[in-house]
């Protein structure tokens, strides 16, 4: 009879062992290198139950659900991107329109982010989300790249807005809950950096989401063209905007190397900005040149005026008609940034419907437009013709 050595047994069952650990690890990291790459911009990487106050503790006829999906950086790299769906509860049968809105600027901390604060009622523009949601429109509202989510946020980063703002509606009609089928009308509403976020939106479409069924972008106040809205607004009372706006490109592009131009008091300034929301932030800001905050002017530097550029619209018209809205009397957007935009799509040939706010100012122009902006987009979703005044 033939004996083992108690050495070479437990030496064979070990490689036994393990064989068995790697042969079924193998198919287990297939799996999930395949779901890796089946994963879409705007797929639905969790939800949960939310709820929409306009003000705290008012009800409304919705069910709501925070949700994180997939999307693209402004360089194409792929991410991930918080917001909330809101659908209303009315009984209607048949396609719903959605609407994905991009809001105008909340600040950079994470405690800033409309998902954190729809549930609540203490979200700045809900009352005009609201609006939508009585006409019995579905709302997605993104949070936008890094707010909300780990990372400093891209504010006025505009390729990455507008991904987050296509990828948001295409996450709505994957949530199941929400119950939106996936060719259902969609319509793009920003006004300020959601008027940059829904106007990159529009100008990505037709490349980026061309599936999306978007049969209007309604979008007002929109900085169109980053350098001349930070030179209007260089030691003004927005100046606070510049400083947000450099933290944000910084954080989207870190070779810029923000922090290698800001003096002491600069640098403090912009730690804060990136913790708080934009009433502390504008008025920390304000009034301030940047000349006070840096030792040489960032601005000036060919690599900060790239990637500026880079974030410039009118270089492709939106595949879908446009309503867009300027306030003559804004502040912190100029008038001629937003009649330019205007004039750049016009002559590549879209349907654009520009109206001047006579009357008010940038942060009027949001709310007393309101009522034409729903009226324009339901004439959308009902296939009445456009009034393009190009």
């Amino acid at each position: 009879m033939r004996f083992r050595s108690p050495t070479r047994t437990r030496s064979t069952a070990l490689a036994a062992v393990a064989a068995l650990a790697l042969s079924a690890w193998i198919p287990a990291a297939a799996r999930a290198a395949a779901q890796e790459a089946a994963a879409r911009p705007g797929d639905v990487v969790s939800s949960a139950p939310s709820a929409f106050h306009p003000l705290p503790g008012q009800p409304t006829n919705t069910k709501a659900w925070k949700i994180h999906y997939r999307s693209t950086t402004a360089d194409g790299a792929p991410n991930v991107v918080s917001g909330t769906v809101i659908v209303p509860q009315d009984g209607r049968t048949g396609p719903r329109p959605l609407i994905t809105y991009a809001v105008g600027t909340v600040g950079m901390g994470d405690s800033c982010a409309p998902s954190n604060n729809i549930p609540h009622g203490t979200a700045m523009e809900a009352n005009l989300i609201q609006q939508f949601t009585l006409r019995g429109w579905a709302v997605v509202v993104t949070d936008y790249e890094g707010l909300g989510t780990p990372g400093v946020h891209t504010y006025t980063v505009g390729p990455s807005a507008g991904h987050a703002v296509l990828d948001a509606a295409r996450a709505a009609q994957r949530l199941p809950e929400a119950g939106l089928p996936a060719n259902g009308p969609v319509g793009i509403m920003g006004y300020s950096q959601g008027g940059q976020a829904s106007s990159w939106a529009a100008e990505l479409q037709g490349s980026y989401a061309p599936e999306l069924q978007v049969k209007g972008t309604a979008t007002g106040g929109v900085p169109a063209d980053l350098m001349k809205v930070a030179d209007f607004n260089n030691g003004s009372f927005g100046s606070g905007l510049i400083f947000m706006a450099a933290a944000g490109q910084d954080t989207a592009f870190p070779e810029l190397d923000l922090n290698s131009y800001l003096n002491p008091a600069g640098r403090l300034l912009v730690a804060g900005m990136k913790e708080n929301c934009v009433a502390v932030d504008a008025v920390a800001g304000a009034f301030k040149r940047i000349s006070d905050l840096t030792t040489r002017n960032p601005l000036a530097q060919p690599d900060w005026q790239a990637r500026l550029n880079q974030s410039r619209l009118g270089r492709t018209a939106p595949a879908a008609p446009v309503y867009q809205y300027h306030a003559l009397a804004d502040e912190l957007i100029p008038y001629g940034v937003g009649r330019q935009l205007r004039s750049e799509w016009c002559a590549k040939g879209a349907d654009v419907e520009f109206d001047t706010i006579w009357l008010g100012e940038h942060v009027s122009g949001v709310i007393t437009q309101s009522p034409a902006v729903g009226d324009w987009l339901a004439d959308r979703f009902a296939g009445r013709p456009t009034r393009a005044n190009c």
